[in-house]
């Protein structure tokens, strides 16, 4: 069943294709002949009618495109015979084909931007390869805000290459500026249609966050895009479901890997704003490698960038925010903040969980024993 979809798809592309192609060049061949007749017409006016070569033409324009201005006309019976024959009975009836054919044409070639049947030809732009298994219009309207809100891709054009919008995007992504592609990443002609070699960055969506066979779909993703674009292949970053094949998907050329976590999109934006830093933020969703912890501590008065020293200074860990009386979360405040706090939030190493009594008396030494001990 799966080999005949995807044969079905391939023909109804196929089809689609021979169509435009078809449409294209019957417009040409319309007006390749209807140029033809003018120019015949415009050499009987300066034979028959003895014009000038510029009055010859306005008079053809002017009378194929039935406006006639009446200035100039054909008087002899062989310029009217011509006139007749060339315009009235072919030229006009040609004219109005062919603008019939280019609205044709026209409403076809829009109906396929709006059906993802259509090759866009785009220049760094966002490339997102895949969607999510449920509830894409939601996941790509979250993601596509999160990528205009950052300066380095406010304004850059975002493509999507998926099969989940057979009828069209939603309007709220065509509202944002997001274009797509119908098709699957495992045909190769659906995947150079999106032009990735000219993206500006690349994201590999898991196809089914839950389903490790997703990561196999992805591995091969990555190996195209090794084909189609060679060593100048844009960042690309790559959702892995088996943490085991996030290293074979960094082999295979994706410039950072991470799990899918489809609550927040953010963290693909972070990882292609701030590289790297996608590896902070999956550590906070983990109880492995470094994971936030919170600490009952009471301060008062306490100095931020002061607290934050020794407890670094300490190998205590990083502090990341503080938790006011009323349970209001603090988060990364300036150097010079003065706060009251009843907990704190630190970064702790998984290889060392310090204990409270060990927080508390880290924050009661003197600064001065830190510069001490350094030294």
């Amino acid at each position: 069943m799966i080999v005949f979809s995807t044969l079905r798809r391939h023909s109804r592309q196929e089809l689609t294709r021979r169509l435009q192609v078809n449409m294209a060049s019957r417009l040409r061949r319309i007006l390749g002949w209807l140029l033809v007749l003018a120019v015949l017409h415009v050499v009987a006016m300066v034979v028959f009618e003895n014009l000038a070569v510029g009055d010859a033409t306005w008079l053809t324009l002017t009378t194929l495109t039935t406006v006639g201005y009446g200035d100039f006309s054909a008087t002899t019976a062989a310029g009217r015979a011509a006139t007749t024959v060339l315009l009235y009975l072919a030229g006009i009836t040609m004219m109005a084909q062919l603008a019939s054919d280019y609205i044709d044409f026209r409403l076809k070639r829009k109906q396929d931007m709006l059906n993802g049947r259509w090759r866009w030809q785009m220049k760094d732009h966002v490339l997102i390869i895949h969607s999510p298994a449920r509830n894409p219009d939601v996941y790509f309207r979250r993601l596509v805000d999160q990528l205009r809100a950052t300066d380095t891709f406010a304004d850059r054009p975002v493509q999507i290459l998926t099969d989940a919008f057979p009828d069209g995007l939603p309007a709220n992504l065509r509202e944002r500026g997001v274009v797509h592609h119908h098709g699957e990443s495992s045909d190769p002609e659906a995947l150079r249609a999106v032009t990735p070699e000219a993206a500006r960055a690349i994201i590999i969506l898991a196809r089914d966050e839950d389903s490790r066979i997703s990561d196999s779909v992805t591995l091969d993703v990555l190996m195209q895009l090794n084909t189609l674009c060679g060593e100048h292949q844009p960042y690309t970053v790559a959702e892995c479901v088996d943490t085991d094949n996030r290293v074979r998907a960094s082999q295979l050329g994706a410039d950072s890997t991470l799990r899918p976590i489809r609550a927040y999109p953010e963290m693909l934006v972070r990882s292609l704003v701030a590289r790297g830093s996608e590896k902070v933020l999956e550590n906070l969703f983990t109880h492995h490698d470094d994971h936030p912890m919170r600490y009952p501590v009471d301060l008062r008065n306490a100095l931020w960038a002061e607290v934050a020293c020794k407890l670094v200074a300490g190998g205590m860990g990083t502090l990341m925010a503080y938790v006011t009386a009323d349970e209001e979360v603090i988060c990364h405040p300036a150097h010079n903040h003065r706060f009251d706090a009843t907990a704190l939030i630190l970064m702790v190493r998984e290889e060392y969980i310090p204990g409270e009594t060990e927080v508390r008396a880290c924050i009661d030494r003197p600064m001065a024993s830190f510069m001490a001990d350094s030294q």
